[in-house]
């Protein structure tokens, strides 16, 4: 049988941007490092819950480089799964710092194999959160995520934002954005 991916089905395949910018905090205030990378998304199929849930799944992997220097200064693993059941649509990732993240929202597609992905997470949320290692809860505390991500036309943006209790700041607004093409 035919796996269905719904709104993931656009995802599927590897993609390059060199457009990318990235809004860090830093000691002294902001840091903005023009980046580009490589997301590669692969179809997983299908995931059965409890005997009820069925779940379609992609996992990806995500390498980001400093322009600047070629350095590879981001590197995140995860999964994108959708619930045709309730149309949701969950985003599971880590990333080597001790951070992980499950955040949950709802697609919007079309025919046109364009769609347009929310999800987000907040350490509060008893379904959607953040854990993260002691460390990291106690230097750079991760509050919360929110990430939309759309795909038209073999063009792919995102733009999400993590909010971090970091260098005396209470909430600084770290953003990534990008837009990449498939390869």
């Amino acid at each position: 049988m035919d796996v269905d991916f719904g709104p993931l089905t656009p995802l599927i395949g590897s993609w390059k941007g060199d457009k990318g910018l990235d809004i860090a905090p830093d000691p002294d205030g902001i840091e903005e490092n023009p980046f580009y990378e490589t997301i590669e998304f692969t179809a997983v199929g299908d995931v059965k819950n409890a005997e009820e849930q069925v779940l379609s799944v992609v996992r990806y992997i995500q390498k980001v480089y400093r322009k600047r220097d070629d350095k590879h200064f981001h590197d995140q693993t995860g999964y994108w799964l959708w619930d045709p059941a309730t149309d949701e649509v969950i985003h599971s990732f880590t990333i080597p710092r001790g951070v992980c993240v499950l955040a949950g929202g709802k697609a919007t597609d079309s025919s046109d194999k364009s769609v347009e992905i929310e999800v987000k997470a907040s350490i509060d949320d008893p379904n959607y959160s953040i854990i993260q290692a002691p460390f990291m809860s106690q230097k750079a505390k991760t509050t919360g995520f929110e990430m939309t991500l759309s795909v038209k036309d073999e063009v792919l943006y995102y733009k999400e934002t993590t909010h971090v209790n970091i260098y005396g700041n209470k909430d600084f607004k770290h953003v990534d954005e990008n837009r990449l093409t498939k390869a």
